[in-house]
């Protein structure tokens, strides 16, 4: 990575519903975990931003068929902000989560600096209507969101809609294909979409490249990635809030990422859902964070 780095943390837990063991979902703990284990340091970022998240709740909302919506769009709009006033188009952004559903506050600020494209790496596609939504909880419909699906509350935040084009979106790793109903919906959208499946037989590599060929292509202004990192093999990452088997390795990843980073078009990376209540003594989170440095920092 040639450019300075800004950390933006967003340790924002209100898109997802609690545990039955759990006061609350861990995932706000993501950026102080990761300083535990000197990733800030390593990355010795440019500027460190911040904006700590309300206090938890899991309030549904019947207008929006959502939990948390007002909450959610209040803290996505500070989002925003944050991330305009201190844009910087020579500087690389590495957000940290947080749930999913920190991806709507970024989308809102890249729609207003231009038309970006999404590189969507995730071991599902959270590109469901609220009504399919066992939970309520954004994290898990923020694709659908972002895209334009949803509640206008959501979807058209300061007259936005849609916060990136669906034809701009590459979803890609979903593991979770065997619900017709799941899956329908974004095959029925205009989504690049890459099943885990699809994404070994196209190829990691291959499949980065294709989407930076749509890029260059559309004369986009540039496009952004989200990382949920349960799109890896519950092996080496079952830290998450909904765990999957399947999934990709760190090669995998290596692979994919490296492009899409060395890309001069990339705006940022966000990494979500890695819960440190999962992993007491870092075991899975320490060779993430390794592996992520190395790609980050282009080291082989």
């Amino acid at each position: 990575m040639k450019r300075p780095i800004n950390i933006f943390e967003f340790p924002i837990n209100l898109g997802l519903t609690k545990k039955e063991h759990a006061t609350e979902p861990g995932v706000k703990k993501l950026p102080d975990w990761f300083r535990k284990f000197d990733f800030h340091k390593r990355i010795n970022p440019k500027n460190i931003f911040r904006l700590d998240a309300p206090e938890y709740a899991m309030d549904f909302d019947e207008e929006t068929g959502v939990k948390n919506s007002d909450k959610i769009i209040e803290y996505a709009k500070k989002q925003s902000e944050i991330i305009l006033k201190n844009f910087d188009k020579n500087t690389f952004s590495v957000i940290l989560g947080g749930d999913c559903s920190i991806l709507i506050g970024n989308a809102i600020a890249l729609k207003k600096l231009g038309n970006y494209g999404l590189f969507y790496l995730d071991g599902h596609t959270d590109y469901i209507p609220p009504q399919l939504s066992t939970s309520g909880g954004v994290a898990g419909m923020d694709l659908a969101i972002i895209a334009g699906l949803g509640h206008e509350k959501l979807t058209n935040i300061d007259n936005l809609k849609p916060y990136f084009s669906e034809e701009n979106i590459f979803c890609v790793g979903n593991a979770e294909i065997d619900d017709e109903k799941y899956v329908g919906e974004i095959l029925n959208s205009n989504i690049h979409y890459f099943d885990l499946y699809k994404l070994k037989e196209n190829g990691f590599k291959k499949t980065s490249k294709d989407f930076l060929h749509l890029i260059k292509e559309k004369k986009l202004d540039g496009f952004f990635i989200h990382f949920d990192v349960d799109v890896l093999k519950d092996e080496i990452m079952p830290c998450v809030d909904s765990r999957m088997e399947e999934g990709i390795d760190y090669n995998d990843m290596k692979e994919i990422l490296q492009p899409l980073l060395n890309n001069e078009k990339c705006f940022g990376i966000e990494i979500t859902i890695l819960d440190p209540d999962y992993d007491e003594n870092g075991e899975y989170t320490k060779p993430f964070i390794e592996n992520l440095i190395q790609i980050i920092n282009n080291e082989d």
